[in-house]
């Protein structure tokens, strides 16, 4: 093995969009692997890193969505080997910490150094002169060659294209897992969800799995709404509080037990809606991030403890990568799960900046870079 070079997208600061820049990637070190991408995930967290809504180290390498080939592996790595088809989890799940011992790999304790890229022995992988960068979420797929941490990595069946692939690295199980574990959606329940995007709509598809009786939707694109109504969603509203006065009368006053939040960017005054479109014992589940240095979530305590309502927040969906990748990936070959069909475009890695322009103007529900066209 030697240091190859690799052409990545690269945000050096924010508010500059992300610039094509050629680094030195090195070898893998023990536990870690080296991946080709042939397809990376375009998520709304990477745009939060240029729209400088993202507390992360600069210069740093983006995306966190990426599915490819293993070329080689550091020592005593165990999981996977040369030649492996695999997806990177955006949170790797070592199996053996305190939080993936009791069953929440979401969690794991490797995933400490996802804003900087760092890893654990306080070094990087990507180089460019003098200059060390990081990869997003100690990943970097928008990179044609990453090393990542073989905790990282789930290997992924011949069948599975990497499009698919790419996409149940984060945005499937997030949106997915936010209503069926976070949430608890249980059947007959009124769910309302505000966002329906990349995330959003796995939250639509999840929620309807569980057997939400009304499926609520709230986004201002109607191109979005539209989708959701397709992916299982009864009603889908530009506004909340068109939203609101339907649930009202839909439910006879009661409300609705569950509101997951996954727009692009939380508010507080979504939150507060949301809390309002809440019934008694229901719960809030936040899913998206809000603007850094701004908070989301003022709420009196009265509106809590007189409706017993709950907000929690849901990290990953409060799925385990290793147990739910390969099960969405099975619900996805039985028809019940919708994947491809959330991919509206896919494009080269010198796009990506045109990408997230198309995502910000609504015009995309996922988006798929494709390393070899």
């Amino acid at each position: 093995m030697a240091t190859i070079t690799t052409r990545a997208a690269v945000a050096h600061r924010p508010h500059e969009g992300w610039q094509l820049t050629d680094l030195q990637l090195d070898d893998p070190k023990e536990h870690e692997v080296r991946v080709r991408f042939v397809a990376s995930g375009l998520c709304h967290s990477d745009d939060h890193i240029t729209g400088g809504d993202a507390p992360v180290r600069f210069p740093i390498v983006g995306g966190h969505e990426g599915a490819g080939v293993v070329e080689s592996v550091g020592e005593n790595v165990r999981r996977v080997k040369p030649g492996d088809r695999v997806v990177c989890s955006y949170i790797p799940a070592c199996g053996a910490c305190r939080p993936c011992s009791l069953g929440h790999q979401n969690m794991c304790v490797k995933g400490l150094n996802a804003g900087t890229g760092m890893f654990l022995d306080g070094t990087f992988r990507f180089h460019s002169d003098d200059d060390d960068y990081g990869g997003f979420c100690s990943l970097g797929t928008f990179s044609e060659y990453a090393v990542v941490s073989e905790w990282a990595v789930v290997p992924i069946p011949d069948d599975i294209s990497f499009e698919v692939a790419s996409l149940v690295g984060c945005g499937v199980p997030t949106g997915w897992g936010s209503a069926v574990y976070a949430a608890g959606v249980k059947p007959g329940d009124a769910v309302v969800i505000f966002g329906a995007g990349g995330v959003g709509s796995n939250a639509v598809q999840g929620a309807r799995y569980a057997g939400a009786k009304t499926l609520v939707v709230v986004d201002p694109v109607e191109f979005k709404r539209d989708n959701a109504l397709e992916l299982g969603a009864t009603h889908a509203f530009a506004d909340a509080q068109e939203a609101h006065d339907f649930v009202v009368a839909e439910t006879w006053g009661q409300l609705a037990d569950h509101v997951i939040m996954t727009p692009d960017a939380v508010t507080e005054e979504m939150v507060n809606r949301a809390v309002l479109m809440t019934g008694k014992g229901g719960k809030v589940t936040i899913t998206a991030v809000g603007h850094l240095g701004e908070k989301a979530v003022h709420v009196h305590a009265g509106m809590l403890i007189g409706y017993q309502r709950q907000i929690r927040g849901a990290l990953f969906g409060d799925c385990n990568p290793l147990y739910d990748i390969p099960k969405l990936l099975g619900l996805y070959r039985t028809g019940d799960l919708k994947i491809k069909e959330l991919i509206t475009r896919t494009y080269g890695l010198d796009q990506v900046n045109d990408a997230y322009r198309d995502l910000n103007e609504g015009k995309n529900i996922r988006s798929v870079i494709l390393h070899e066209q």
